[in-house]
């Protein structure tokens, strides 16, 4: 199983990677202002990971209520996925993806370690 680690930002804040067992970064969050407010986030990630999938790439996506996943393309025409709360807060971002399949099993793994426990790297 990977884990969520937890490091402090430059600017004081703090973010989290969730990390599977390969050592790749499957995602990254937003910065948050205190370290309670990271740990908060990983919760929500373990319980939001399950969601539907809003596919935007398409021409008439069907949309989702939060919390859901969001698979869409960047400027860089790139595939991306981000993981919205109930609030439509992003909790948890992908970095590019080639493929759309790539993506979508960017958000597979996501689910298979979003039970992972939360480290938090004293730097």
């Amino acid at each position: 199983m990977g884990k969520y680690v937890i490091t402090k930002t430059s600017d004081e804040g703090f973010k989290f990677n969730l990390i599977a067992n390969n050592h790749e970064v499957i995602g990254t969050s937003q910065v948050f202002k205190s370290l309670q407010s990271a740990k908060d986030s990983c919760e929500s990630v373990k319980n939001f990971c399950n969601s539907d999938i809003e596919d935007q790439t398409l021409q008439n996506p069907e949309p989702k209520k939060c919390p859901k996943w969001e698979i869409y393309l960047d400027k860089a025409g790139e595939y991306r996925f981000r993981l919205l709360a109930s609030n439509g807060e992003n909790l948890l971002a992908s970095e590019g993806y080639t493929s759309k399949a790539n993506a979508k099993n960017g958000i597979e793994s996501v689910k298979k370690n979003c039970d992972s426990e939360i480290e938090v790297k004293e730097e």
